[in-house]
């Protein structure tokens, strides 16, 4: 069977301009996840920040049910999160007519409860503002000026939206095993989604890189549908007027690449174009994800890195802080700049 390999995917800004190693400890990649919104304060849910280190969301959410005393699906979260690294996020319990347990209880050297809060509903998937990030690298070796002109750039113009590597799996594993799914393996219903969300990824940086090599990844093509920053809402243009100019030059909106499924194409002329271009050439992946009946939505193809900031603590160790939408990856603002060691 044909195997799929995931490609170094093109850069913005050139190559990289230094080399480091990204995560020699939990502490060296902190995030910290922002709701859309305020709980507030009465209902049946409990809503727990907690901050997490060395663990998956997964576990997190399975030993909060076992403590907890409910079933694994009362138990819910809005994003998950690396594992080798020290991340805030919430998680929500359902407890219809229950008093809290001692949420202190369910303290230990990896994981702190900072918050607890009661709302009327449970937290959902992708509810989220943003996602904060504090990352060290360490051992940084390369050309300083290059690397500063770079983070300038990103500052300025933003990042492809690339998916991140963990999307994918360890070489490429989720997408083939995705491509053998289509193609007649047995599949269990957790890998399913696995699967099913590393393929239409997988499309969909095919789709930014192609752009990324026209230079068009954050300029408008004929017939491109938009997303409004930090929204999911998008409109559609066939010819770019001067405020689609202006506004995507103010980075208030941005190109969007297809997540591939079933429905109606949104986008004509030249960017549907493009898009079935690359889609033709990933031909069972893409009928794989209709047979799947996935729906089709779009992604941006470019994201603002909001509020970065930088510093060189020593000639070896730099330091990042910046803000992502959720959905966004760190790694693609890393990837620009830092080739891991």
């Amino acid at each position: 069977m044909h195997s799929i390999e995931i490609p170094v995917w093109p850069y913005v800004y050139g190559q990289p301009s230094g080399s480091g190693k990204i995560r020699s400890m939990p502490e060296d990649f902190i995030v910290k996840e922002h709701l859309s919104f305020e709980p507030s304060g009465s209902g049946e849910h409990v809503f727990l920040q907690i901050e997490k280190t060395g663990e998956n969301t997964d576990y997190v959410a399975r030993q909060l049910s076992r403590f907890a005393n409910v079933r694994q699906r009362d138990v819910s979260y809005a994003g998950l999160k690396d594992r080798y690294a020290v991340t805030t996020q919430w998680f929500s319990v359902w407890l219809p007519g229950k008093a809290d347990p001692d949420w202190t209880q369910f303290e230990s050297d990896s994981m702190k409860v900072l918050h607890v809060v009661r709302h009327a509903r449970k937290l959902k998937r992708g509810v989220l503002s943003g996602n904060s990030f504090k990352l060290t690298i360490r051992d940084w070796q390369g050309d300083k000026a290059k690397t500063l002109q770079q983070l300038e750039q990103i500052k300025a113009r933003g990042i492809a939206n690339y998916y991140g590597s963990q999307r994918f799996g360890n070489e490429g594993q989720n997408v083939n095993k995705a491509l053998a799914m289509f193609q007649g393996a047995k599949t269990g219903r957790e890998q399913r989604s696995l699967y099913l969300s590393a393929a239409r990824s997988y499309l969909f940086n095919r789709i930014l890189a192609y752009r990324v090599t026209q230079n068009n990844w954050d300029q408008p093509v004929i017939g491109d549908t938009y997303q409004f920053d930090l929204s999911h809402s998008c409109f559609q243009s066939e010819q770019p007027d001067a405020e689609i100019i202006r506004r995507l030059a103010a980075k208030e909106i941005h190109p969007t690449g297809v997540l591939w499924g079933k429905g109606n194409a949104d986008v004509s002329a030249d960017a549907l174009g493009i898009e079935q271009t690359v889609i033709g050439e990933h031909a069972l992946l893409a009928q794989g994800l209709i047979a799947g009946a996935v729906d089709r939505d779009r992604r941006a193809l470019r994201v603002n890195v909001q509020d970065l900031q930088w510093r060189f603590i020593d000639d070896a160790t730099l330091e990042l802080c910046f803000t992502l939408a959720p959905g966004s990856y760190a790694t693609s603002v890393l990837r620009e700049i830092i080739l891991p060691k």
